[in-house]
């Protein structure tokens, strides 16, 4: 099978990150990568471009890392409330997911992507919970999720 040496001009997931040389199918390089303008035949000439793209690569993560740290600033002492409806015994109708949560940063004007919401399970309970965002690789913070009854949890009288 024919394979080409290239040089990433940007991250493609699954294969590498901006100013990498990888090896990929040749078809892949001339039909997709190289006329997109994602990745430069290696050669020589294309040698001495390494630094640059290295360099511009370095400033981009530079300056993604300091946003990402700016946003989980915002997070401290932020705590979210969110209305569910209930039953008569106080059970929750459905669940809050995270794109719930996206929802409720979005009105408070941070925007989050849903992917970055650490839920393993939806949540199922009424009450105070942590959850984990992860804004980037090694920016974390925790969201204080607080899910309270839209209606009042109604006590039966039927005793009296």
């Amino acid at each position: 099978m024919a394979m080409s040496e290239i040089l990433l001009l940007e991250p493609i997931a699954g294969l590498g990150e901006e100013g990498e040389c990888v090896r990929v199918r040749a078809g892949y390089a001339r039909n997709f990568l190289v006329p997109r303008k994602k990745a430069l035949v290696f050669s020589a000439a294309n040698r001495n471009r390494i630094g640059a793209i290295v360099r511009r690569r370095e400033e981009r993560q530079r300056r993604e890392r300091e946003e990402a740290e700016a946003l989980a600033r915002q997070f401290d002492g932020l705590r979210i409330v969110v209305a569910v409806r209930t039953g008569e015994n106080g059970k929750m109708f459905g669940s809050v997911t995270a794109m719930d949560l996206e929802k409720e940063l979005a009105e408070k004007g941070l925007a989050v992507a849903r992917e970055h919401i650490q839920l393993e399970q939806p949540l199922r309970e009424l009450g105070q919970h942590g959850v984990d965002i992860r804004l980037r690789q090694g920016v974390r913070t925790t969201l204080a999720v607080e899910i309270v009854s839209e209606n009042p949890i109604l006590t039966s009288n039927k005793g009296q």
